[in-house]
């Protein structure tokens, strides 16, 4: 594995930032997303599994939409740390039904939509996760969790009935 990234000083990017990735400042006040990136978790998963779920969820939002990642991290000395999504990650839980729900609001609104579902807790690897997938038609999925981004008022949609988590 290569830890390049975790060690090397990190020099300011010359890219122009857009106004959802400026720096903040004391005055700049609020800043508010043109997109929402959000966790839905089934209500009744133990403590480490929520954690779990959405540790492996988020991970696919940054390869599908990769303008998500902002630029590489340095503290003061210029020890580089790796970059994070630009904006915050919202969690959300719901009972099975709400989630099959938002999953096929998902789907029809054609949002980059990762998916966990109660069968990849038994697999120890990706390619068994995979598998485990894909071998269950979309409308029975026994889905336990689901991430997605998109414009905020379409995540708003698809996660109607939803409440924060606690």
């Amino acid at each position: 594995m290569d830890n390049t990234a975790l060690t090397t000083p990190v020099s300011p990017s010359s890219a122009p930032l857009s106004p959802s990735s400026a720096p903040l400042s004391p005055s700049s006040g609020p800043v508010r997303f043109d997109g929402k990136i959000a966790v839905l978790l089934r209500a009744d998963l133990a403590p480490w599994q929520r954690l779990n779920v959405t540790a492996f969820l988020v991970s696919g939002l940054g390869t599908a939409v990769p303008e998500l990642i902002g630029e590489p991290y340095a503290d003061a000395d210029g020890v580089g740390y790796l970059p994070m999504f630009r904006q915050p990650v919202l969690v959300f839980e719901g009972g099975p039904e709400l989630l099959t729900a938002a999953h096929g609001r998902a789907l029809s609104r054609g949002l980059p939509t990762a998916v966990f579902t109660a069968d990849l807790f038994a697999t120890g690897n990706d390619r068994d996760n995979r598998a485990a997938v894909r071998a269950v038609p979309t409308a029975a999925l026994d889905l336990v969790g689901l991430a997605l981004h998109g414009p905020r008022n379409a995540v708003d949609k698809v996660l109607k009935g939803a409440r924060m988590h606690p």
